[in-house]
């Protein structure tokens, strides 16, 4: 019956059965690639995986909505949409139509910090994702009838999934007092009214600024030749100049001090609900690798401290997450509880109050160090099983550090990290009470 409280960010739950004894000195099999910068810029990276017949093709943009200008926010994601609309080679609507008769599939996903294109394909069509993305890079069409249909999408989708869902407005107003001021105060999905009001020009110069081959990231993966790959690659997108390096806004994050609560009435919900939100660690910091161990801890799973002291044991709360978002800039450490009936937010506030200042002062035991770095390896282990998740991890750790060999070598940073570590790292980010608090109430503001 709770099932529709289920937050769309809330990580799925993890479990494990048994243990990975030594896992400190577990060695996966390692995962080749070649990897080359066109004279344009386009960084390429190869991977021969012949375990299927499929090829994965990733093109990652290097803009996401922190790159936005805060007066036209919404463009980084109207662009996943636009660049399925016409190119000057293919007709509108066409590119999923391509890809579906040849039995593959695509989508693509916008963030705070990148734009991200995939495609998985038979082997033997492995040109067919090439040309596409090779054709939307330099040749989308940005013009009046594409842009206007997507108008209509992004607001529609933006109704859907925010407006129109229980606590739908949580993640922007989150995101507003964690960031407030800055570049990630405003979530990808942007304001329906900027996207209204934006002109085609303003749309263009955003295309010509970001979607270039020098801000990008492109992989393949699985099942090809790879002599024959790059001179595809040569083909397709060979022939576009280099652009100048995009022209970003300055990247702006004050200091957070103090706690900021508010209380929202929502029509939708017919549940309570409690969020808190902290700042966290920043991509690829010691920090980070820690921080995402803790929020392990404390929610993954029936086992976890939230789950069992909560839910289970004193059955204070139907639902309970602890989100850990990670941003190349900075972090944000998300805690979602909904009340079980009866119960109030501010009582479950306490108890979650509790568990965290638990961990600040006593740290975790041993045997949670060890299911938590047990899971992290099952994790890693059964993505890179996986083409499209091999090609998306290569194309991330190019962008973000400049290092895909991170791909083989990055478990070694969660498996440093030591129970000191993370106590430390519960009392920098939460002991201070620097924080967002949100509880949502069923129905209307009483005047």
């Amino acid at each position: 019956m709770f099932r529709k409280y289920s937050i769309i960010l809330a990580a799925a739950a993890m479990s494990v059965s048994g243990s990975i004894s030594g896992h400190s000195t577990a060695k996966a099999a390692e995962i080749k690639y070649t990897e080359e910068t066109l004279e344009n810029g386009l960084h390429v990276i190869y991977h021969v995986d012949k375990s299927a017949p499929v090829v994965s093709c990733v093109l990652h943009y290097r803009v996401g909505s922190r790159d936005e200008n805060p007066e036209l926010t919404g463009f980084a994601h109207f662009f996943e949409h636009l660049m399925f609309e016409a190119t000057d080679d293919i007709e509108r609507a066409k590119i999923p139509e391509y890809i579906n008769a040849i039995g593959g599939n695509l989508n693509a996903h916008t963030s705070f910090d990148e734009t991200v294109y995939k495609f998985t394909v038979p082997s033997n069509e492995i040109k067919l994702p090439l040309w596409i993305e090779s054709s939307r890079m330099r040749r989308l069409q940005v013009e009046s009838i594409g842009v206007e249909t997507q108008r209509g999408v992004v607001k529609e989708e933006r109704s859907n999934r925010y407006d129109n869902q229980p606590y739908g407005t949580m993640l922007e107003k989150m995101m507003n007092g964690l960031f407030a001021g800055g570049n990630y105060s405003w979530t990808p999905i942007g304001s329906a009214q900027h996207i209204d009001n934006a002109k085609i020009k303003e749309f263009q110069e955003f295309y010509n600024n970001f979607y270039q081959p020098n801000n990008g990231t492109l992989v393949l993966a699985g099942d090809f030749n790879i002599n024959d790959a790059k001179q595809y690659v040569r083909e397709y997108f060979g022939n576009y100049p280099k652009a100048p390096e995009p022209v970003r806004s300055e990247f702006i994050m004050k200091p957070l001090k103090g706690e900021t609560r508010a209380t929202v009435y929502d029509k939708k919900a017919q549940l309570p609900a409690l969020f808190i939100g902290y700042r966290a660690p920043q991509l690829g910091s010691k920090d980070h690798y820690a921080m995402e161990l803790l929020t392990t801890v404390m929610a993954a799973g029936e086992s976890s401290r939230m789950y069992r002291e909560l839910v289970d044991e004193e059955q204070l709360a139907v639902q309970t997450s602890f989100i850990p978002l990670a941003l190349e800039k900075s972090g944000a450490a998300l805690i979602v509880g909904i009340p079980s009936p009866g119960n109030d937010p501010e009582k479950l506030e306490e108890e979650i109050d509790d568990l965290i200042e638990e961990v600040i002062e006593k740290g975790i035991t041993d045997a949670e160090l060890e299911k938590v770095k047990n899971i992290t390896i099952m994790d890693k282990a059964q993505s890179n099983r996986n083409v499209l998740e091999k090609a998306m991890s290569l194309a991330r750790y190019q962008s973000y550090y400049g290092d895909p060999s991170l791909i083989n070598t990055e478990i070694n940073n969660y498996l440093s990290v030591t129970k000191d570590d993370i106590k430390k790292v519960a009392k920098k980010y939460f002991g201070a009470k620097d924080r967002v608090v949100l509880t949502y109430l069923p129905g209307e503001e009483k005047e």
